[in-house]
């Protein structure tokens, strides 16, 4: 028995390293869509949102091939593989950066995602089943805290990178009118993400020796059978409502946080000060977490503690919509922290008892965070056609949905 807590606490610190990695890359984002926004002269709020259309795509394409590596791979090789996937999309952003090419950004940001996608696919279902089912919010909220920390380290680091000390450029450049002194200006800025993808190029290539020497173990999942007979996966109608439960999930929580720097915008706050916003939003995400570890499931089990950060989500919404300034943006921000235990509660509701179609349905779930792709999409338009702050009713659709998945979906029963 010690011998085997000694294993799965191992193979968490394995795992959490990943989820480091998770964080700091797709939290990025963030400081990248203000960025490309000047750097690429981007006109829409539109076009500044493909940055998380790219990358969370990729999820949505990639997720099931993922799947069909991991059967052929096992999870410790496909987690190597999807490293290497996101160091080459990382060094697409040399070329990016050297031809101000935002289609050559986006390729780089699509096979980040890609390799994460994989990772995504291999490492959830390893911490759901690693142990008891009942205390899988539990592990899933330390994975989100390793996460989310990663997050505000990557956001702090690639804003001194890119706009600590060069705000004057990004001033500049708005009143210049076009000509080969702006098109200088705009370069070197664009140049700027060249060193910082470059390390991480090298940190992913040294994580996947690290995962190489890891020797986690493979989990095997026994055939699912139904009245004797093989189940099909089409048997387990909560797993497909816990999908798109996910979908609308990731979206939110999207918007929540990758918003927040134009929205600041939007009041007329400067970035100097608005890329702040994003921290403090993983820092109320980590507090959320840190809550799911102490009061899941020892207090309130996963999923009454999904079905009270909703209520809590939409309280937070309808302040934010009924204020304006800086009160409106602390609810937003305050967002995360009600969204903290739904991807951990979402997940082993929609998964659980599934057996051998286990490593599917993860990917079927890492597939719907493509929600991170569409839902922002659709926050752009409404706000080009509207404004920002009344886009931020479109978060009562994604909560309406997750509270019918906590009260009805998840116990819908199994069919032959």
């Amino acid at each position: 028995m010690e011998e085997k807590k000694k294993s799965t606490a191992y193979s968490m610190f394995v795992i959490g390293s990943l989820f480091f990695v998770f964080g700091f890359v797709t939290w990025l984002n963030n400081i990248l869509i203000p960025y490309m926004r000047t750097s690429c002269e981007l006109t829409t709020q539109v076009q500044g949102y493909l940055v998380t259309f790219a990358f969370y795509i990729a999820y949505f394409v990639m997720s099931i091939p993922s799947s069909f590596v991991l059967k052929k791979t096992g999870y410790s090789n496909g987690m190597a593989l999807g490293l290497v996937v996101m160091a080459i999309g990382c060094m697409m952003f040399i070329p990016g950066a050297k031809m101000r090419s935002y289609p050559m950004f986006l390729l780089g940001l699509f096979l980040q995602g890609s390799g994460l996608s994989l990772l995504q696919t291999a490492s959830n279902p390893f911490v759901t089943v690693i142990g008891p089912i009942e205390s899988a919010a539990r592990r899933m909220s330390i994975m989100g805290i390793c996460n989310k920390v990663a997050g505000m380290i990557g956001i702090l680091v690639l804003y001194n990178a890119l706009f600590s000390g060069k705000e004057h450029l990004f001033e500049s450049i708005k009143e210049m009118a076009p000509g080969p002194e702006k098109e200088a200006m705009l370069q070197q800025l664009s140049n700027g993400v060249i060193i910082p993808y470059l390390i991480m190029t090298a940190v992913l290539i040294a994580l996947v020796l690290f995962i190489k020497t890891a020797h986690l173990p493979e989990i095997v999942e026994e055939e699912k059978k139904i009245d004797g007979k093989k189940a099909s996966i089409f048997s387990f109608p909560y797993l497909w409502l816990g999908v798109f439960a996910i979908f609308f999930y990731v979206g939110a929580e999207v918007i929540a946080i990758d918003t927040l720097i134009p929205y600041g915008d939007f009041y007329g706050i400067p970035t100097a000060v608005s890329h702040y916003f994003g921290v403090y939003a993983l820092i109320a995400l980590l507090v959320g977490y840190i809550c799911g570890i102490l009061f899941v499931p020892k207090v309130i089990s996963q999923r009454q503690a999904l079905i009270i950060q909703l209520l809590l989500s939409v309280a937070l919404v309808i302040v934010a919509l009924c204020t304006t300034g800086i009160v409106s943006i602390i609810a937003i921000i305050c967002l995360s922290f009600a969204h903290a235990i739904m991807w951990p509660a979402i997940w082993p509701l929609a998964i659980h008892d599934l057996g051998d179609h286990t490593e599917f349905a993860s990917a079927l779930m890492v597939m719907a965070i493509v929600g991170g792709a569409v839902m922002p999409l659709i926050y752009g338009r409404i706000a080009d056609a509207v404004n920002p702050h009344s886009a931020y009713a479109l978060l009562f659709v994604s909560y309406a949905y997750i509270l019918f998945f906590a009260t009805v979906g998840y116990r819908m029963e199994k069919r032959g």
